[in-house]
C-alpha cells in the first residue's frame, strides 16, 4: 500500500470545517493507504504560542476526536508532531536549502500578512511553515497526500523543496502526489468561512443543547420577516448547513416549505439541529469515554508516537548518509 500523510492544526477542538474539509475524507482514505495521521501542534503554535498551556489538552482532545469519529488506530499511526523530533531536524535542513523567494510567493502568506500583523503572528514560524511542511511528510517518505483542487499549489511547494534536496544529495526522497478530494467550503454559523478566529464553528461533538442553541441563532434569509413570508433557501445559511447534513428528502422539505412559506425558520433550524445532533450523536458519546479513561488514550498516543518515530528515524538517518553528515 502506498503510505499517505496528512494533519490537522492544533489550535482548538475541532469544527465540522475540519470534518469536511480532512477528517471525513481520512475516514475513507485509510482502507486504501498506509496512513500517518497527525496533531501538528508545531503549526499550531505559530498562531498559538501565547496560549501554549491549552496545547497539549488540544492534542489529546484531537485525538480523541479521530478515534471517535472513525480514524483506526491498529491501521493508522496517529501521533502528535512535538513528540516526534525528527520533523524540526528535517525542518531545519530543509530550511537551509530553500530559497527565500519561493516562500515568498506563497499566496497564503501574502494574503493574510495584514492579518497576522494585527493579530502578532507575523513571525518566522508562520513564513516557514511550508518547509515544515515539507519535512512533515517527507519525514515518514509519504507517497500521497490528500488536497483540495485549491490546495495543489501548496503541495507543489513541498515536492519542489523536496526535489531540490533529492537533485542536490542524490537521494530519493518521494516526491509527494496529490489525492484530490472534494472538499466542500464549509460556512459558519455567520455565513463567513467556519474558522475560530471568527467565532462561528459548530464542534464536530458539540454538546445536545449548546448544539441546538448555536443553530437557532443562525441569520436566516433577510426576506423571511414574518412566519407567511415565503423565503428563498438559496439566501439561507441555514439551508448550506442542511445540504451538508440532511438527506435528500429534508432538502426537498427545506425546498418546498420555505418558498411556500409552509414551514417557519424554527421549523427548518430544529430539522437540521436534529440531523447534526443523529450524526455526532454517537462520536460524542465515544470521545467522552476515551476522555474518562486517560490511561487507555494515553496508550493509543504513546504507541502511535513510537511508531511514527521509528520511521522518521529511518528517514532521518538516510537523508544524513546522503549529505554525509
Amino acid at each position: 500500500m502506498a503510505r499517505l500523510m496528512s494533519g490537522v492544526r492544533t489550535t482548538g477542538q475541532l469544527h465540522f470545517g475540519n470534518y469536511f474539509g480532512a477528517i471525513k475524507t481520512w475516514v475513507e482514505l485509510q482502507n486504501q493507504y498506509e496512513c500517518f495521521f497527525g496533531a501538528m501542534d508545531w503549526h499550531g503554535m505559530t498562531s498559538n504560542y501565547k496560549n501554549s498551556s491549552e496545547v497539549m489538552p488540544w492534542n489529546r482532545d484531537i485525538i480523541a476526536e479521530l478515534l471517535a469519529w472513525g480514524i483506526d488506530p491498529e491501521k493508522n499511526v496517529l501521533f502528535i508532531q512535538s513528540f516526534v523530533p525528527e520533523h524540526l531536524e528535517l525542518f531545519l535542513i530543509f530550511a537551509n536549502l530553500t530559497p527565500m523567494g519561493w516562500l515568498e510567493r506563497v499566496p497564503t502568506w501574502k494574503d493574510a500578512e495584514e492579518e497576522n500583523k494585527a493579530n502578532d503572528t507575523h513571525n518566522l514560524g508562520r513564513f516557514a511553515y511550508p518547509v515544515l511542511q515539507a519535512a512533515d511528510i517527507a519525514i515518514y517518505q509519504a507517497q500521497k497526500v490528500p488536497v483540495g483542487q485549491d490546495q495543489v499549489a501548496h503541495l507543489e511547494l513541498s515536492r519542489e523543496i523536496i526535489r531540490r534536496f533529492n537533485h542536490l544529495y542524490k537521494a530519493q526522497l518521494p516526491e509527494p502526489q496529490p489525492v484530490l478530494t472534494k472538499m466542500p467550503v464549509v460556512t459558519g454559523l455567520d455565513g463567513r468561512k467556519m474558522s475560530k478566529s471568527y467565532g462561528n464553528t459548530l464542534l464536530m461533538t458539540e454538546d445536545e443543547k449548546s448544539l441546538l442553541k448555536k443553530v437557532r441563532a443562525m441569520p436566516t434569509d433577510p426576506q423571511r420577516v414574518r412566519r407567511e413570508d415565503p423565503g428563498d433557501p438559496d439566501q439561507c445559511n441555514v439551508y448550506t448547513f442542511h445540504k451538508l447534513f440532511s438527506t435528500e428528502k429534508d432538502l426537498e422539505w427545506v425546498n418546498v416549505g420555505c418558498r411556500s412559506a409552509g414551514i417557519g425558520c424554527g421549523d427548518c433550524k430544529g430539522r437540521l439541529a436534529e440531523n447534526i445532533n443523529s450524526l455526532c450523536a454517537e462520536p460524542r458519546e465515544k470521545k467522552k469515554q476515551l476522555l474518562n479513561q486517560p490511561e487507555r488514550l494515553d496508550s493509543i498516543i504513546r504507541d502511535g508516537c513510537e511508531r511514527a518515530r521509528k520511521e522518521a528515524q529511518l528517514t532521518l538517518r538516510m537523508v544524513k548518509e546522503r549529505m554525509k553528515l
